[in-house]
């Protein structure tokens, strides 16, 4: 199967420098078989997958399911699935470090593990190619960072959140019970940013090195408020989205 960015063969070993990795076990709980639910008339993944395979700076594209039905799938959407995950670490407990350290032994069998992980999860199906492209581009020549993740601005500063302690509001942070801080202007508050799925980027070497995926010099790659669906709600928000900005599909489907 060619790949649409370059013609080149999916299969294609020569360039392995950065590898996409897409998650999408079969288990999901909040969105029943959300990886596959369909969105616009096509599969949630096929989504992500689309945006991968358009963006110029990313060498191969694999998925790593646990599902043979969801590996059908990504194949025919033009990722690669040279594996299934073992079931031990597909369920709600698994971790990220788990799927791709599994994903990078699997590469280092084959003799083509990658420089860079690209982190794309089918949750956050709205993205442009090119700022993907640009989060690989500005990661690769960063100096020091140990990865890189896409965060938007919250709306309203978490600091002006709050805890329930022992049946009261406490605000995020304090010790006290007393609220009203709370109700100062939200200039009043550091700005927060919420992670939010668009793009993570890692670096193969130090996750080798540390086992750990991010770090503690993680790069902030500022994307718009994107919509991310762990529910039945973000899954009609999203379907809205798309009805008002049908351009989104043209983007990524042509």
């Amino acid at each position: 199967m060619l790949n649409s960015r370059s013609g080149r063969s999916c299969e294609s070993r020569s360039l392995t420098e950065v590898v996409a990795l897409v998650p999408a076990r079969a288990g999901s709980k909040g969105v029943p078989r959300k990886n596959v639910r369909l969105l616009g008339g096509r599969p949630l993944l096929s989504w992500t997958i689309a945006a991968c395979r358009r963006t110029p700076s990313i060498d191969r594209v694999i998925l790593s399911t646990d599902s043979m039905d969801f590996a059908a799938l990504g194949r025919d959407l033009g990722a690669e699935v040279p594996f299934l995950r073992p079931a031990e670490i597909s369920d709600d407990q698994s971790t990220d470090y788990e799927f791709v350290t599994h994903a990078l032994d699997h590469l280092v069998s084959e003799g083509a593990e990658p420089k860079i992980v690209v982190h794309m999860r089918p949750t956050t199906p709205f993205r442009l190619p090119a700022l993907v492209d640009e989060a690989v581009r500005q990661f690769q020549t960063s100096a020091g960072a140990t990865a890189m993740r896409s965060v938007h601005e919250m709306p309203e500063s978490a600091w002006k959140s709050f805890e329930v302690d022992d049946g009261l509001l406490r605000q995020l942070g304090e010790t006290q019970t007393n609220l009203d801080a709370a109700n100062l202007a939200r200039q009043a508050y550091p700005k927060t940013y919420a992670a939010n799925g668009y793009v993570d980027v890692l670096d193969v070497a130090f996750i080798r090195d540390s086992g750990m995926l991010h770090g503690d010099r993680v790069l902030p790659f500022l994307t718009e408020v994107v919509t991310e669906v762990d529910t039945e709600h973000e899954f009609r928000l999203l379907e809205y989205q798309l009805d008002q900005n049908p351009e989104i599909a043209s983007e990524l489907f042509g």
